[in-house]
């Protein structure tokens, strides 16, 4: 499965607790990254400064769902978890 378009909702629903570049404590969750863009897009996707936790999540229709907001309520629901 692909990252959907102008999704992000691992970049907002979810915490990390690992430091991020301008984000040291990590981001808790329901916050969008520091780093997104207005378009839903990272803006250190490709940066060796991106953190191994976003960059090892990948996206599965377990926890994407089919829509955007259904990948919201799904990984708010685990997050809570």
């Amino acid at each position: 499965m692909e990252c959907r378009p102008h999704c992000a909702a691992c970049c907002i629903a979810i915490s990390i607790s690992s430091p991020i570049p301008g984000m040291p404590n990590g981001k808790p969750a329901g916050m969008p990254c520091i780093h997104l863009r207005p378009d839903l897009q990272c803006g250190i996707f490709h940066s060796p400064d991106r953190p191994r936790v976003c960059a090892g999540f990948k996206p599965e229709p377990l926890v994407c769902g089919s829509t955007r907001e259904e990948a919201v309520a799904i990984l708010s629901a685990l997050e809570q978890d």
